[in-house]
C-alpha cells in the first residue's frame, strides 16, 4: 500500500527520529510514504482569521497532491496534522474561504477537500489495525509502563480533528497494548503542555509541564509516549521526571526495526 506523506519541517532536523522511525515502521506493516514533493511548511498552526490564506496555502498544495495521486494524505506531527486537518474541513466547509485560496493558486483543477487525511496513528488503527501490529510484534514491551500523552492538537477541535474521543482518547493506549506495554492512565494525558506559551511566560509553560510529567510517573509510568515534538521538547527542557519518546521509536522497537544495519 503507498501512500501520500507529509513530514513538515520539524521531521527534517529537530524530530528526525519521529519521522525515521516512522519510516521504517510502515514499510515493516506493508506501506510504503511517499513523501510529497516540494512540500512546504505547514504554518506551524491553524489561524482562526477567515481571510488568512497565505499560511493555508503549503497545506493545501499538499492536499491536492494526494488527490492527484488518489492517495491518502498522512502527517505524524500532531501540529502538521492539526493544520492540514483544518485547512481539509475549511475547505470542505467555507465556501468563501476555499474560492479565494483556489482563485490565489490558480490551478486548472480546484480543489475541493475530498483527499483522505489520516494521522500516522490513525493510520495503524484504520488501514493496519492493532490485531495485524499484535503480530508484527517481534519484540513486545512486556512489563514496561508507558504514558501516552496526547497533548492539545491531537484531538482539538474534536469536531474537526475527529480522532478520538477528546476527553477520554484510547488510540495511543490501544497502540501500547498491541504492542506488548502497560498504559498507564493519568489525569494530565490531554492536556496542554505550554509549549506555546514559553517564550512569552517560561514560568508557566515550566509549571504546565511539570504537571504532565509528573501526574504520568506518580501513576506508576516508566516513560512518557508523544507524538508533537512540540510538547517532547517542552516536557524534556523543563526537566521531565520520566524520559519523554515519539510514539514510532516504540512502534520500531517491538518491530525490530530501530536498529537497521549499515
Amino acid at each position: 500500500m503507498k501512500l501520500s506523506y507529509f513530514p513538515g519541517c520539524t521531521l527534517k532536523n529537530k524530530a528526525k527520529d519521529l519521522d525515521e522511525y516512522a519510516r521504517r515502521s510502515a514499510l515493516a506493516l506493508g506501506i510504503e510514504l511517499e513523501e510529497i514533493e516540494e512540500w512546504q511548511c505547514c504554518g506551524g498552526v491553524f489561524t482562526a482569521s477567515r481571510d488568512e490564506i497565505a499560511t493555508k496555502l503549503s497545506s493545501v498544495r499538499a492536499l491536492a497532491a494526494a488527490k492527484k495521486k488518489d492517495q491518502p494524505l498522512v502527517s505524524v506531527c500532531s501540529a502538521c496534522h492539526n493544520v492540514i486537518r483544518q485547512t481539509n474541513y475549511a475547505m470542505q466547509n467555507d465556501e468563501e474561504f476555499a474560492f479565494k485560496v483556489n482563485n490565489y493558486m490558480g490551478e486548472e483543477e480546484a480543489y475541493d477537500g475530498t483527499a483522505q487525511v489520516y494521522h500516522y496513528l490513525e493510520m495503524l488503527r484504520d488501514l493496519v489495525g492493532f490485531d495485524r501490529i499484535r503480530e508484527r510484534v517481534v519484540n513486545p514491551l512486556t512489563g514496561k509502563k508507558i504514558a501516552a500523552y496526547y497533548g492539545c492538537l491531537l484531538l482539538r477541535p474534536a469536531k474537526v480533528m475527529a480522532m478520538d474521543d477528546p476527553e477520554n482518547p484510547q488510540i495511543m493506549e490501544d497502540l501500547i497494548r498491541a504492542l506488548g506495554a502497560e498504559p498507564v492512565i493519568y489525569a494530565y494525558r490531554n492536556e496542554c503542555c505550554g509549549g506555546y506559551v514559553t517564550l512569552e511566560d517560561p514560568e508557566l509553560s515550566r509549571k504546565k509541564s511539570n504537571t504532565v510529567s509528573d501526574s504520568a510517573a506518580n501513576n506508576g509510568a516508566e516513560m512518557i509516549v508523544t507524538a508533537c515534538p512540540l510538547c517532547r521538547y517542552n516536557l524534556v527542557k523543563n526537566g521531565s521526571v520520566l524520559p519523554v519518546v515519539y510514539f514510532t521509536e516504540l512502534l520500531a522497537e517491538a518491530l525490530g526495526v530501530k536498529e537497521v544495519k549499515a
